[in-house]
């Protein structure tokens, strides 16, 4: 029958009570379908790694065997891919949300909550057809642990009645979030709020090694710094990580330089040097040839610590 999923959902895909869909259930991805059963709401997933997939079952979600698939029986995907490369693909592919959608259908929101190349993003919400997919930009501030406590920050960009349309989604996974105009918009912001975000820690991480070599226990220095003028959230989030060698990933290495890559390149394009990137970019490249890139972004310690003269 139109409007049922072939998973036998009880809802039609027009309902508010019909499934949300989420493409890649790593770690933003889980976070975000923790945040939306938290809230009431059906998941089914889609992921090419078969364990993310049962990871999301014994949650409580459900998974799809297909894009195509989510896109035939959801109100709304949530698109948490890796790169710019892959959420053009599962938009625009053959078997991507575009192409499936079926014909009648109310239009399909694509809520985007990875981090892009902004000006790519600008250009995909410009192709899609507004009466076939309403594309709504909302990379996320945080970390995926801050993500699934709803800590995180929302960047919206896009128009704001298509994200009004599916408010309730957006509540469930970032109730705090900024619309920042056009697609592209929230994007960019990521981007400038990653490079700051990136220097801290990186300048958090070179003051324990310091303390360290001069004689200081890292751990009560840590202590110490949170109640100075130096303070920064950074030290909440990454502090205790690096003190104790936990890089456990709720943001991994991999992922630090692709973003920093993207800003690089954004700020080649507009003829503005970043230095402070630069060297943070080489610092997280350095952990990523000593085989790092799955590890949290603390992790970036280990390099400074390896930086001797």
């Amino acid at each position: 029958m139109r409007g049922l999923s072939a998973t036998n959902s009880e809802f039609p895909v027009t309902s508010n009570n019909a499934p949300i869909g989420i493409i890649g259930t790593g770690l933003m991805g889980t976070a975000c379908a923790r945040r939306l059963l938290a809230a009431g709401h059906a998941v089914t997933g889609y992921d090419v790694d078969a364990a993310r997939s049962r990871a999301l079952i014994a949650l409580g979600g459900r998974a799809a065997p297909s894009i195509a698939e989510l896109a035939r029986q959801c109100r709304a995907v949530v698109i948490a891919v890796f790169n710019t490369d892959q959420v053009e693909a599962a938009l625009e592919a053959p078997e991507g949300l575009l192409a499936s959608r079926p014909a009648g259908l109310p239009p399909l929101a694509a809520i985007c909550v990875s981090t892009c190349d902004p000006d790519r993003i600008t250009a995909l919400a410009q192709r899609l057809p507004a009466a076939r997919v309403q594309f709504i930009e909302m990379p996320v501030s945080g970390t995926s642990e801050q993500t699934a406590r709803g800590e995180a920050l929302g960047l919206v960009g896009g128009d704001p009645a298509a994200a009004d349309a599916v408010r309730d989604v957006l509540d469930a996974l970032c109730p705090r979030r900024h619309h920042l105009g056009a697609a592209g918009n929230g994007g960019r912001a990521k981007l400038a709020i990653n490079l700051i975000l990136g220097i801290n820690r990186a300048a958090l991480a070179e003051g324990l090694v310091f303390a360290e070599r001069m004689g200081l226990d890292p751990g009560r220095l840590l202590a110490v710094a949170r109640d100075s003028a130096a303070y920064s959230q950074i030290m909440d989030i990454k502090g205790r990580k690096m003190v104790d060698g936990d890089f456990t990933p709720h943001g991994k290495i991999a992922q630090t330089l692709k973003d920093f890559a993207l800003m690089l390149e954004q700020a080649q394009r507009l003829h503005q040097q970043l230095p402070l990137a630069a060297t943070y970019a080489d610092i997280v490249a350095g952990c990523m040839a000593n085989g790092e890139a799955e590890l949290d972004n603390a992790a970036v310690i280990r390099e400074i610590r390896r930086r001797h003269s």
